[in-house]
């Protein structure tokens, strides 16, 4: 037990969470703009599969990892495209076509490694950090939380921009209106299509950002389907955040300790099998729905197209 204590275990535990913890971040708040909108993203997972690979691929070629999450970015913004085309525009099924989005994206990244990377599996060169000044020293916390890549301190920023964009700006005004009455914001003279538009591709970029710091700065390479479920789980925590992009926060952390616990238990010396760890997250999944689910906020117009003049 003791072993669980020490500074070693407690850092391995910490800093798992963080890695763990941002593309599910990143994702969970991109889908709570789709949802907002009345957009369910079930293809989430595929926009951070692309990502991850597009991001890779940027900060491998272009020996850059800000140009590889800008290519990650893209690369999420390419499914979400697809995804617009196909919900917002033509008004197809949303849960379907988000399935089979994600599968084509397994297949696509899968088949691209193959031809690719299968034979000599290339890794990242170490990230760059960014040390917060005195920060950066405290014992158990200073490494884990203050010496990581800027795009950790990003995701958090930019979750309390959202909650200041959710409820104080015209453009969150918006997108609550798409997701619960779109027919009153349409009578505004605010495009509908339009809004659910920009919030779609919105959320592609952040899960394609997710997903490139899940492959450049989680695991330094890309390994197909590496993304193992992560969109699906963003998708849990968007629906229980209530509106609220704290939430998500919380809620990633609450995950990523559980992602980062198979790691830290080997640090400590504790040989427990890894495919029984790796069933928590989804075994928190499964709890959170029973006890939260009864709680949780979907907008009124979630997963229904909108056609003008209908009501």
């Amino acid at each position: 037990m003791s072993a669980l204590l020490t500074e070693t275990f407690i850092t391995a535990l910490l800093f798992g969470a963080v890695t763990a913890g941002v593309p599910l971040l990143l994702a969970g708040i991109g889908e709570q703009i789709s949802e907002k909108a009345g957009v369910l993203n079930i293809g989430l997972e595929g926009m951070m599969l692309v990502g991850a690979y597009t991001g890779f691929c940027g900060a491998y070629y272009l020996n850059s990892f800000w140009l590889g999450f800008l290519l990650g970015g893209l690369g999420g913004i390419s499914v979400a495209i697809l995804m617009v085309l196909f919900c917002v525009r033509l008004g197809l099924n949303q849960i379907v076509i988000g399935i089979a989005l994600t599968l084509g994206a397994d297949g696509l990244t899968a088949l691209l490694h193959h031809f690719q990377f299968s034979r000599t599996y290339p890794r990242l060169s170490s990230v760059e950090t960014m040390v917060i000044p005195f920060a950066g020293a405290i014992p158990f916390l200073g490494e884990a939380f203050f010496q990581r890549h800027p795009i950790v301190y990003f995701s958090i920023v930019l979750v309390f921009l959202l909650i200041w964009i959710f409820k104080k700006t015209y453009i969150g005004l918006n997108l609550q209106a798409a997701g619960d009455v779109p027919a009153a914001l349409d009578v505004t003279g605010v495009s509908v299509v339009s809004t659910r538009t920009w919030a779609v591709i919105a959320t592609g970029f952040l899960a394609g950002i997710g997903g490139a710091f899940l492959a450049n700065v989680g695991a330094g390479l890309f390994v197909p389907f590496m993304t193992g479920g992560a969109g699906f789980i963003a998708i849990v925590l968007a629906m229980l955040a209530r509106g609220n992009p704290t939430w998500v926060l919380y809620g990633a952390g609450l995950f990523g300790v559980s992602l980062s616990l198979t790691t830290a238990l080997q640090v400590a010396g504790f040989n427990i099998p890894t495919d029984v760890v790796q069933m928590l997250p989804f075994t928190m999944v499964i709890l959170m729905l029973i006890l939260l689910g009864r709680n949780s906020y979907l907008p009124a117009a979630l997963t229904l197209p909108y056609v003008r003049g209908e009501r």
